[in-house]
């Protein structure tokens, strides 16, 4: 038996839009003219400006660092012994081969699998946006949500080089630098946090009709 179809109110049928700097609601004016809040005064918008184009600038601007910030070596370590550089993925094997498998996976996973997922994931809802797809709506906004929920951890992928860089200085006599690699890392972290704060979440409900489709 299909589920009950429903047609949900949205503010823009109601004729409101909401500012995007202090939330207050407003009468949306249909006159052509920039219409500003009259709280704030800024400009009020009924999506985000251009939310897809910019989405895709930080994406492709994301992924191109995500190469040397992979390739490049995060540290560089010059001791009596001699020196050597280290990339995220040569880390990951000596703690794997080192016994700490703990902190390997941890590294691992907050160092190259989460930033891979989050431009994977905003480039799905990027696509499907523009595309006016309308598949599966509720769960692409999840995925939404759990990117943002992740956006806010972000900056665990750079403590955790620190904390590589502090343990290798704790069990060596070593001085240790950081490479280039930990400023392209950096980078990927900012614009995939910039990426997902310009992607729109109402683009996913535009094309759905109020005749209930989202529910298929």
């Amino acid at each position: 038996m299909s589920a009950p179809r429903t047609s949900y109110p949205s503010a823009q049928r109601a004729g409101l839009v909401a500012c995007h700097a202090c939330g207050l609601v407003s009468p949306l004016v249909r006159t052509g003219e920039r219409q500003c809040c009259a709280r704030c005064g800024a400009t009020l918008h009924v999506r985000k400006p251009d939310s897809i184009a910019r989405t895709y600038a930080f994406l492709i601007a994301a992924a191109i660092m995500y190469v040397p910030a992979n390739l490049l070596p995060v540290m560089h370590t010059s001791s009596l012994l001699g020196s050597q550089d280290d990339t995220i993925m040569s880390g990951v094997v000596y703690f794997w081969t080192s016994g700490d498998w703990p902190l390997a996976v941890i590294v691992f996973v907050a160092s190259i699998l989460v930033p891979m997922l989050k431009l994977a994931v905003l480039t799905l809802l990027a696509i499907t946006a523009q595309t006016g797809s309308r598949w599966r709506p509720l769960q692409r906004t999840r995925l939404y949500r759990g990117i943002e929920a992740i956006g806010r951890w972000s900056m665990l992928d750079i403590f955790v080089i620190t904390l590589t860089v502090a343990l290798v200085r704790f069990r060596s006599l070593a001085e240790i630098t950081a490479g280039p690699g930990a400023v392209a890392f950096g980078v990927v972290v900012v614009l995939t946090m910039i990426a997902s704060m310009q992607f729109d979440p109402r683009l996913i409900w535009d094309n759905i009709e109020s005749s209930g489709k989202e529910h298929e």
